[in-house]
């Protein structure tokens, strides 16, 4: 054997096994690499998969103080009449729910329980309009009941069923925030519950990747060797993974045969070269990319450089580049977002209170003025509704380019500083002008934006038939806060919307006195007894022939401590505040209670007319109620005639037109009041379901003062060809009364009658004009009686 073949059997063996320990020496390191890796990788996507679960506590927990700071939960509460409470405050919980939920078909849960674990509330966002509260997150209300914590969050997973997160907090419903421990029992346990998609996804796309599922569970993983990992998701509560031995097992069983057959062919090549490229495509690369990532966290570099390899190294480089990425414009769009109107780029709300703050306290502090324009857009809902929300949406852009162009200019021409400008809500913007009071700035400003809307506001070639209305407020001599600037610039606001609309007015003291009436107007219906200081009066509706057909309720309200308040005041205002159900409801049944004597009174086939507010049509409970009153006091529904205002069908849906229709195949008569008061049409006179026109005093008025007689014929022949029956208000005079009978009206109604009259006073006044009337009715009966066989 020669010296060659010598030294290859020699070397080679000892080559071969160095080549061998070297790939078993690699096997191991390459190992705990992956190992580090995978337990990284898995450690990362469980802590994503937390912040997705925690992002849903959070989630809850403010939409919980959403709902406790508004008033429509407070409300609910707060209302004794339960039957109000669940038809009209219920909705309106319902729909202050659905506002704040960002998501409109996401599941979402909402319960109020009390402290015997009864359900007075729940709403459920799904498809399932009779959901109740079900037997798991029942038990654990019961538990938290019984227990002596005052919240908890509590991650269902029942059987068979679809898990929650059920964040449940005791409030204290006088207080609206915790009970103290010892008056816990008179507490009200609510609970937000909402179901954690994006959480089950990645919970499913783990499984589905490593074999093993997330367990939720009140304690973290124990230590061990294997691949896991424990991240909290809130108190007590923790997401664990034990990833099984044979994940892991497969990655390294391909490893093994890999390096056995690379340990074979490398077995020519150097050890060195082995060395150099482990430290290569190894060690480098880790190296370089934990040094990018220390300067970027250092605050050396802004972003991460790649280093330049493949694989895994290579991938999670990009990754790594990639979540940095992510967070950063998250960051920016978090803020962008905080600060500005999705729609028109303009500040927001929050964005405008904060920076308006800022003014409003230099102001104070350095004794200048600032004045706040509050712009409201008239008719913008008539444009939403007719043209679409794209029409809309484009209007509102445009005009916040507009009214931002016309203020900077008028800003940098006198040299002031830039003015705040916001959209507060919907159709609202706010301008904040730091200027003196005197100098011009807000009278030009006013007219320069109300001069947008002359002639109509153009939209890509197209004009709109909107306008403006501008309150104007200045801080300190109207307000000393941002929310009292606001509240005092909205008041004037309405005040140059009643005067006519497209103008500007100042906030006054007058208006300021009419507010505080407003306001105690609002806090005496709420705590009012009806039947202590309300009372109904008669107003007395005849035909032709002057025989009295009907009577018309009308309702008058003494108050102890603001004196006779008449309906024109506190209507509007009942029906904004949600308080028109309990004085409707109270009408209704005082009138059909008095039916029977206004019948003793004027006969059995006496009418009457009870106004109700078209706000009522938006529930059917009024139709229930309707029928229920007529069946206590046994009457029939034809002596109910149910008077709606003539502006309703402006606003008439689906739901109207059917509690509409219901009420008539119940038998009520339907009259339309206040004809021609506001949006009279040709079209509406077709289309309106109704046995009864009446005409408003003013249109009548008019018609008189202008000897319009044909005109007035033409109406009601068109209201006759309809099958409605016309009746003439407002009259006073006997020249009104001469003209609507030369016109054709049935019936008549005004003070040339008789006012309105308190049953006392119109049983007088019943006697009164049947005695009067007497003789002229038995020579009609005389005329009218058949000639007998003698006196042909």
């Amino acid at each position: 054997m020669t010296l060659g073949k010598r030294a290859l059997f020699l070397i080679f063996p000892v080559v071969l096994a160095g080549y061998f320990l070297a790939a078993l020496s690699v096997h191991y390191a390459e190992k705990q690499s992956i190992r580090a890796l995978e337990q990284a990788k898995l450690s990362q996507r469980l802590e994503h998969a937390a912040a997705v679960f925690q992002y849903e506590i959070q989630r809850s927990e403010g939409f919980l103080n959403a709902l406790l700071n508004g008033n429509a939960l407070r409300q609910f509460v707060a209302e004794t009449d339960e039957r109000y409470r669940i038809a009209a405050l219920g909705v309106r919980l319902q729909e202050s729910i659905r506002s704040l939920s960002d998501d409109p078909i996401a599941y979402l849960s909402f319960a109020i329980l009390n402290a015997r674990g009864e359900v007075e509330y729940y709403f459920e966002n799904s498809w399932d309009p009779f959901a109740q509260i079900d037997r798991p997150q029942g038990d654990l209300a019961r538990k938290l009941i019984a227990s002596k914590r005052l919240s908890d969050l509590t991650y269902l997973e029942p059987t068979g069923e679809r898990p929650r997160i059920v964040y449940s907090l005791f409030v204290d419903p006088v207080t609206f925030r915790r009970p103290m421990p010892s008056s816990k029992s008179k507490a009200l346990l609510m609970q937000i519950a909402v179901l954690p998609d994006r959480f089950l996804h990645m919970q499913a796309a783990l499984k589905k990747e490593y074999g093993a599922d997330i367990v939720v569970q009140p304690w973290p993983l124990a230590v061990t060797d294997a691949l896991s990992a424990s991240v909290p998701l809130g108190p007590q509560l923790y997401a664990t993974i034990a990833v099984p031995d044979s994940h892991f097992d497969a990655q390294m069983l391909q490893q093994k045969m890999q390096l056995a057959f690379g340990a074979i062919v490398m077995s020519l090549i150097s050890i060195c070269l082995i060395v150099l490229l482990i430290r290569r495509f190894i060690t480098g690369p880790i190296a370089t990319l934990d040094a990018n990532v220390t300067a970027v966290m250092t605050g050396e570099h802004d972003e991460i450089t790649g280093t330049g390899t493949i694989g895994e190294i290579g991938r999670l480089t990009q990754n790594i580049r990639e979540l940095h990425r992510q967070s950063l414009n998250s960051l920016r769009l978090a803020q962008q977002k905080s600060w500005t109107d999705t729609l028109t780029g303009i500040a927001n709300r929050g964005r405008f209170n904060t920076l308006a703050a800022g003014v409003v306290d230099n102001v104070l502090t350095s004794g200048g003025k600032c004045s706040l324009l509050f712009i409201d857009i008239d008719n913008f809902k008539f444009v939403n509704d007719k043209y679409g929300h794209e029409v809309g949406d484009d209007l509102l852009k445009t005009l916040a380019t507009r009214i931002t162009d016309c203020v900077e200019a008028i800003s940098r021409r006198r040299g002031q500083a830039p003015s705040i400008i916001a959209r507060l809500s919907g159709d609202e913007f706010a301008v904040l002008a730091r200027s003196q009071p005197g100098d011009g700035t807000v009278r030009e400003m006013s007219s320069a934006i109300l001069a947008l809307f002359d002639g109509g506001f153009e939209v890509s070639d197209k004009s709109y038939p909107v306008t403006a209305s501008i309150g104007v407020a200045i801080c300190p001599g109207d307000a000393t806060t941002v929310a009292e600037l606001i509240s005092n610039a909205d008041a004037a606001m309405y005040q140059a919307k009643t005067g006519g609309k497209n103008r500007s007015a100042r906030f006054s003291r007058a208006l300021h006195d009419k507010r505080t009436r407003q306001r105690q107007i609002q806090e005496e219906l709420r705590a009012i007894d009806p039947n202590e200081q309300f009372h109904l009066v008669y107003m007395p509706i005849v035909n032709a022939q002057g025989q009295v057909t009907g009577c018309e309720a009308l309702l008058r309200w003494h108050s102890p401590v603001l004196g006779n308040v008449t309906p024109d005041e506190f209507v509007p205002i009942a029906e904004s505040s949600g308080l028109f159900s309990k004085i409707d409801w109270w009408v209704i049944d005082r009138a059909m209670a008095d039916c029977h004597q206004l019948k003793a009174f004027f006969g059995p086939d006496t009418v009457v007319a009870i106004n109700i507010s078209s706000a009522e049509l938006h529930s059917s409970a009024i139709n229930d109620y309707f029928s229920e009153r007529l069946v206590h006091h046994g009457l029939e529904p034809q002596s109910i005639d149910i008077e709606l205002t003539e502006t309703f069908a402006v606003k008439v849906s689906d739901q109207l037109r059917e509690n509409i229709e219901e009420l008539r195949r119940n038998g009520f008569r339907l009259s339309i009041d206040d004809f021609g008061a506001g949006y009279t049409s040709v079209q509406q006179i077709i289309d309106y379901a109704a046995d009864t026109i009446k005409l408003d005093r003013a249109l009548v008025a008019d018609l008189a003062a202008s000897h319009a007689l044909p005109v007035l014929k033409a109406v009601v022949a068109l209201c006759h060809a309809k099958d409605m029956s016309v009746v003439g208000e407002g009259v006073d005079t006997p020249e009104k009364l001469a003209m609507l009978t030369a016109a054709g009206c049935d019936r008549f109604q005004g003070y040339l009658i008789s006012k309105p009259l308190a049953l006392d006073d119109l049983a007088i006044w019943a006697l009164t004009r049947t005695a009067r009337h007497a003789p002229t009715l038995a020579a009609n009966r005389f005329r009218d009686r058949p000639a007998a066989a003698g006196e042909a």
